[in-house]
């Protein structure tokens, strides 16, 4: 029985290559018929047998085959039998500008994302956490029961539906402003009929106008006595701890719309 040869120890069968290197037998085939990869020594049984030489060349295929070279510019790189170090540089370049193509799609697929994302409608928990103790399921529910009959309701639900995430922030960055503008000009000790105190009041009224329903001067002062009747409106807007500050909006409320008819 003639013994094996060194060479043959070290070598590897079609099957065994497809194990190690996670491809299919047919792949090795057709790398074979191609001329980029063939085995280059059989065994005593006649088994075709891959060297070290041969596994070394197999390593860079695959490696430029994961870096999406088709197989004619991996047969093109291989050809130049350039030393084992140059063909690292060359991968190791490659692989850095797949890198950076790669940090260019995922930007781009976050920023799409998060345009997509601010582009929906703002669920409930969403909204508490915007607008704080102001946005309760009972408050939203109280008030549906009181008014969704009404064309203005109607009038809210419609466009609010239509409200995305960011218009929801744009339109607490207004009501915030509004509310500390109502509150600046109270602490002055103006009176409510003053310039001051309606125009802060106007301010209020076109916000609600411009984002909820139509809100003509008249219909503002029937929001009025709601500052002074339910603690909770005025606690919404801030100052709520202020005496005579819930009396104070629904006379600038009322001025403001006599100043306006």
């Amino acid at each position: 029985m003639t013994a094996m040869t060194s060479t043959e120890r070290d070598a590897l069968t079609v099957g065994q290559v497809a194990d190690r290197f996670g491809v299919t037998v047919r792949t090795l085939h057709h790398y074979d018929e191609i001329g980029l990869l063939s085995p280059s020594e059989r065994s005593y049984s006649g088994y075709r047998l891959y060297t070290p030489a041969d596994l070394e060349r197999m390593q860079q295929v695959v490696v430029y085959r994961r870096l999406g070279f088709p197989l004619d510019e991996v047969a093109e790189l291989l050809a130049g039998d350039a030393d084992p170090v140059e063909h690292l540089r060359r991968q190791r370049d490659a692989v850095r500008s797949r890198m950076d193509e790669l940090d260019t799609l995922v930007h781009a697929l976050d920023e799409a994302l998060e345009k997509e994302m601010n582009h929906q409608p703002l669920s409930h928990e969403e909204m508490r956490e915007l607008f704080g103790d102001s946005f309760k399921d009972e408050y939203q529910q109280e008030a549906q029961e009181r008014w969704g009959d009404s064309p203005r309701w109607k009038q809210s639900a419609a466009r609010t539906k239509r409200y995305t995430k960011q218009d929801w922030v744009e339109i607490k960055a207004e009501a915030d402003a509004v509310n500390a503008g109502l509150l600046e000009v109270f602490r002055t000790g103006v009176a409510p009929d003053s310039a001051g105190a309606t125009e802060a009041a106007e301010a209020h009224r076109l916000h609600i106008d411009r984002r909820y329903y139509d809100c003509p001067p008249d219909f503002h002062t029937k929001l009025a006595d709601l500052y002074v009747a339910d603690p909770r409106y005025l606690a919404s807007m801030g100052g709520s701890e202020l005496p005579g500050y819930g009396e104070w909006i629904r006379d600038a409320f009322v001025a403001n719309a006599a100043q306006r008819s």
